[in-house]
């Protein structure tokens, strides 16, 4: 089976050292493995994405030493085939309409209830207010939301598993075959937002699944803060009948403080250190990699 991994970065920052790392190895993995390394542009959300982030972007990624075939795959060029895909579930009776914004999720939230509410993948786990109401799917303002209970009892059990093969750090899933956890799922995850209908724009767990499968993705390279949302993706990929990738979550790279590096973090964008005159071989050693093979 040929390997092919990516790297899918938001053109809505500059990149830094994280990002450098992740890049980096999932490029050393393919050609270690006679493989390929594709360059996805994640660029779905239209207030933040700017072109001069693109190319700089490029820029970086050149400069590091990396290679990727040409013509990348921008999601913003694909919206009709994440539709596509959102009816399918939604002619399924798996996604219903939520018309709650962020400050009704917090009240309901912070009502008198038994012990603090679970934090998911994507924050909160949503309390399921509008789950049964029947909201027209096609009503301005609302975010289609996937009925997790539902999903779950549609997917075929034998498809609701995944293989791991990083072990790096503490936040990532141990080496192995690991199974998805119902209750996990309907208690630590929830009714998760795939996409809002007026506004044509997709979620990025439907679209970083249907982006894979169709660039013929085989093994995910990616941060460990990335592993809880696995189980998602692979609930999606049953759903949709997509290949499940092998999964690979690396450690992340932090500040003298143990803090996640984040896009803010300016003094590590790669351009800082660029100008500071380093060289990609000084990136490679900051960030523990060893020579380019």
């Amino acid at each position: 089976m040929a390997f092919v991994t990516r790297f899918a970065p938001s053109p809505t920052g500059p990149l830094h050292l994280g990002h450098a790392y992740s890049a980096m190895l999932a490029h050393d993995m393919a050609r270690a493995a006679g493989g390929t390394f594709l360059l996805r542009i994640e660029d779905t959300d239209p207030q933040r994405s700017r072109p001069e982030w693109e190319a700089a972007i490029f820029d970086d990624l050149g400069w590091l030493g990396l290679d990727w075939p040409r013509p990348v795959r921008r999601q913003s060029e694909h919206a009709p085939f994440y539709a596509g895909l959102l009816d399918r579930l939604t002619r399924r009776g798996l996604i219903y309409g939520c018309c709650c914004t962020r400050a009704d999720i917090r009240a309901a939230l912070s009502a008198p209830q038994e012990g603090a509410p679970a934090a998911g993948p994507d924050g909160p786990v949503y309390p399921g207010t509008c789950r049964g109401r029947g909201l027209p799917l096609d009503g301005t303002g609302l975010a289609l939301r996937l009925d997790m209970a539902r999903a779950l009892d549609a997917a075929d059990p034998e498809r609701l598993t995944w293989q791991e093969t990083g072990h790096e750090e503490a936040e990532a899933a141990a080496p192995g075959r690991h199974r998805i956890d119902p209750e996990r799922m309907l208690q630590g995850v929830g009714d998760v937002v795939l996409g809002r209908r007026e506004a044509g724009t997709v979620a990025y767990h439907l679209a970083v699944v249907a982006d894979d499968a169709a660039q013929g993705v085989t093994r995910v390279v990616r941060g460990a803060d990335l592993s809880e949302a696995t189980a998602i993706h692979v609930l999606l990929q049953a759903l949709l009948d997509l290949p499940t990738p092998v999964y690979h979550h690396h450690r992340l790279i932090r500040d003298e403080t143990g803090k996640r590096l984040a896009k803010r973090d300016d003094a590590r964008a790669i351009a800082r250190y660029r100008a500071d005159g380093a060289s990609p071989r000084d990136i490679r050693r900051m960030v523990g990699l060893p020579p380019p093979p």
